[in-house]
């Protein structure tokens, strides 16, 4: 009972999957012909073609999900790191100052938006 479970858990998953691939290459065909057609006068691609793109992609940049998730677990390890040498006033500190950087930006959002007005 339990292999049948994970049997049919994986392909479910597959299919999915190919669903998913599949609903994305039909996606990238339909923006390269409305936009790059019309914007760059590059011809036009069909459904294959916009498969091979996705492929194409994923081999020159490395896929659809991204690194983030590493990077971000390794800055705040480092980060966790740096801040466990500092004492209670540094730490403060740092807040602090993260957060008027952080105000800051959101300020100067703020003004740029009431300037353009």
């Amino acid at each position: 009972m339990h292999k049948k479970f994970w049997i049919k858990k994986i392909i479910g998953f597959t299919m999915i999957a190919v669903a998913c691939l599949a609903l994305l290459a039909w996606v990238v065909m339909l923006l390269w012909n409305g936009v790059l057609a019309e914007v760059v006068q590059v011809s036009t691609v069909n459904y294959w073609q916009a498969l091979g793109l996705l492929v194409l992609s994923k081999i020159l940049f490395g896929g659809f999900r991204g690194k983030g998730g590493d990077y971000k677990k390794r800055w705040k390890e480092k980060m966790e790191q740096k801040l466990s040498g500092m004492s209670e006033e540094e730490r403060e500190k740092i807040k602090e100052e993260w957060k008027h950087r952080c105000n800051m930006w959101k300020k100067a959002g703020v003004s740029s938006d009431a300037k353009a007005e």
